[in-house]
């Protein structure tokens, strides 16, 4: 199925899509770059929580994973929403089964 297909079918209702969550939270956080953006947010709350701050880095680091869950939470509407809006996104997606659809 083409993606213009795809897209027209999705729109009218005439096709399910079913997104691998677990594969589309790793290539979510892959794309963002989670890890390299999360860790120094970590650090910083650990730190903040050394210096006496202690409030603050629990803050900062609940907060960081928050957004870690949030992130792989919202990962499958993402890519649905990705390989909707992107033609080369959903031929990627399609090949490497990250999402599958059904008529």
């Amino acid at each position: 199925m083409t993606h213009a297909e795809f897209v027209a079918a999705w729109r009218e209702g005439r096709v399910r899509v079913d997104v691998d969550r677990k594969a589309a939270a790793r290539a979510v956080s892959a794309r963002l770059m989670l890890p390299f953006l999360l860790l120094p947010v970590m650090g910083a709350g650990v730190a903040l929580a050394l210096v006496g701050r202690y409030l603050i880095g629990a803050t900062v680091f609940l907060a960081a994973l928050v957004l870690r869950f949030a992130v792989r939470r919202s990962a499958g509407g993402f890519v649905l929403q990705r390989a909707l809006a992107d033609e080369r996104f959903y031929a990627e997606a399609l090949a490497s089964g990250l999402i599958k659809f059904s008529i």
